[in-house]
């Protein structure tokens, strides 16, 4: 079938939910039978958000090819369960590094350099190339920011464009609004979706759908208003509550026929969803059979999406075992001198997932060391990893010093250093170790006893590796390694021989994560987190 192109904006406020409402479409095309693909453009001037502090802009996602990318992604693979790829994320950026480098390049030779053409065409090539690439049905495309926002303008006037090169026809506009609620006159309004579709409007594009965000149902009233005033049927105008849990936000919208309206707007005929592995995920969530409590240690836990996915793995873990994963934030820089029983008292386990720089660190290596002698079951991702095995190299070989080259580069006893072809200086971005890579599984081992595998691909974003002269003495202290590159040079993976559970890895496994599909590493952390509370309560 020809290629259908969905495009969501967002109006009123940020921070809506546009994506959240663009995958629990995906998902409800994709239960149709449709392959589906997401993309993300992003209005901001960085070529990407590698650079970016966790506190501007939330977790980098990170895809199989080595594309680091807007958070929104991974809500997009967790609802599509597709891995998502190069052309799924835009940045303004990025467009005017291609367009100056073509220009440089004589690609232009006689034309003078424009917003319009060259910089839309940028855009909208982008778009339809997402399609191409990922040979799919659907692109559904989200437009970064609010409608009004300058720096949108250019993504506007592109996607306003792509109905010119693939048809009207295969094209739907949905916009997401904020409809407030004002307590003092106990009423909602649609004043400030009219004003945005109009905003809207005036860029040349008029709505076909119209999702209203909202914390409670919205009188009919006030949807038959919206329906007036902007132009769209009162089907049209679909409803997305607040819920108790975001994987519940398929359902309310298939309830209201999203589907059915996009694919009846696009002349496809009607099919019956199968949803009923969603249906029973979504039962899972609301009656766990147990709670379990897990602390997140980072330096970055102010803002709960810096850590976005690792968040989400643990919740598809405990939906996997049955129960509901509590989640301390644990901020590591009040570690260093903090009294981590008192800190610790409760948790059932603990993971400390990566970030970059010296802060923190030190009252990381105190929680992974106290996590080893406790017996406290312990997953450490990319620097967490790292963490774990400076930890040891101090604690259990006696090198005082011990450390990375990333934060100390001094120590005589670097556990964590550049690989050889890494010594020469490396520009910030993009030059990290990016993207899907397999990892080898030592069998007999607490990592093969998750996966049930020899070989994984797993996805990495990291500069420093763990040093292979130190290889031997850990394995003869106790920490195996437990996963390399197939041909050995580079670990991927440590454990502790004698503990119930702790394993550090250098990838991050929590992109990989589904909501019906738990990562095996999230669900054997929930599993023996589970095991060490019930053990503890039988003993009091």
């Amino acid at each position: 079938m020809t290629t259908k192109y969905i495009f969501v904006t967002g109006g009123v406020v940020s921070g809506l939910g546009k994506g959240i409402s663009a995958a629990s479409l995906g998902r409800l095309l994709k239960s149709r039978g449709y392959k589906v693909t997401s993309q993300k453009l992003d209005p901001y001037i960085n070529v990407d958000p590698g650079t970016m502090s966790p506190y501007q802009h939330g977790e980098v996602f990170v895809t199989d090819d080595g594309l680091e990318a807007d958070l929104d992604l991974g809500h997009y693979e967790r609802f599509i369960d597709e891995n998502l790829h190069t052309y799924s994320n835009l940045t303004t950026g990025r467009v005017y590094w291609n367009v100056i480098n073509k220009e440089r390049d004589g690609k232009y030779l006689g034309e003078t350099v424009q917003v319009i053409p060259h910089v839309t065409d940028e855009i909208k090539n982008f778009v339809i190339q997402a399609g191409r690439h990922a040979q799919a049905d659907f692109v559904i495309t989200e437009i970064g920011g609010t409608t009004g926002d300058i720096e949108s303008l250019p993504f506007l006037e592109s996607i306003r464009q792509v109905p010119l090169e693939v048809g009207r026809e295969n094209c739907v506009f949905m916009h997401v609004t904020y409809i407030p609620y004002l307590s003092g006159s106990n009423e909602y309004k649609s004043k400030p979706t009219q004003h945005s579709v109009k905003d809207l409007q005036s860029h040349g594009i008029n709505p076909d759908i119209i999702i209203a965000r909202c914390d409670e149902e919205i009188p009919q009233s006030v949807l038959n208003k919206i329906s007036l005033f902007c132009n769209v049927s009162p089907q049209s105008v679909i409803q997305n509550r607040t819920l108790e849990s975001l994987y519940e936000v398929p359902l309310m919208l298939e309830e209201q026929h999203l589907a059915d309206l996009v694919c009846s707007k696009l002349g496809l005929e009607p099919r019956q969803p199968d949803l009923e592995e969603w249906r029973e995920l979504v039962d899972t969530i609301h009656h766990p059979q147990d709670t379990v409590r897990i602390a997140l240690v980072g330096k970055y836990v102010q803002l709960h999406d810096a850590y976005l996915s690792v968040a989400e793995a643990l919740s598809h873990a405990g939906f996997a075992n049955e129960a509901r994963v509590e989640i301390d934030w644990v901020d590591s820089e009040e570690l260093e001198t903090a009294d981590l029983d008192e800190v610790f008292g409760n948790v059932d386990g603990i993971i400390l997932p990566g970030g970059f720089g010296g802060r923190g660190i030190e009252g990381m290596i105190r929680v992974a060391n106290y996590a080893r002698q406790k017996r406290i079951p312990y997953l450490g991702i990319c620097l967490g990893m790292q963490i774990a095995a400076i930890s040891f190299a101090r604690h259990v070989l006696g090198y005082e010093d011990a450390n990375s080259y990333e934060f100390d580069p001094a120590s005589r006893h670097t556990v964590i250093d550049f690989m050889e072809d890494q010594k020469n200086e490396i520009r910030k971005g993009g030059t990290m170790r990016l993207g899907a890579y397999p990892c080898s599984v030592r069998p007999g081992t607490r990592l093969h006893e998750c996966y049930g595998r020899e070989l994984v691909d797993e996805r990495h974003r990291h500069r420093y590796e763990f040093n292979n002269i130190y290889r031997s003495e850990f394995e003869n202290a106790g920490m195996l390694i437990s996963g390399t590159s197939p041909d050995k040079t580079l670990v991927e993976a440590v454990e502790l021989t004698d503990h119930p559970f702790y394993v550090g890895v250098q990838y991050h496994p929590e992109f990989l994560s589904r909501p019906n599909r738990a990562h095996p590493l999230f669900k054997g952390l929930v599993k023996a987190s589970i095991t060490r509370k019930h053990e503890n309560a039988a003993v009091k």
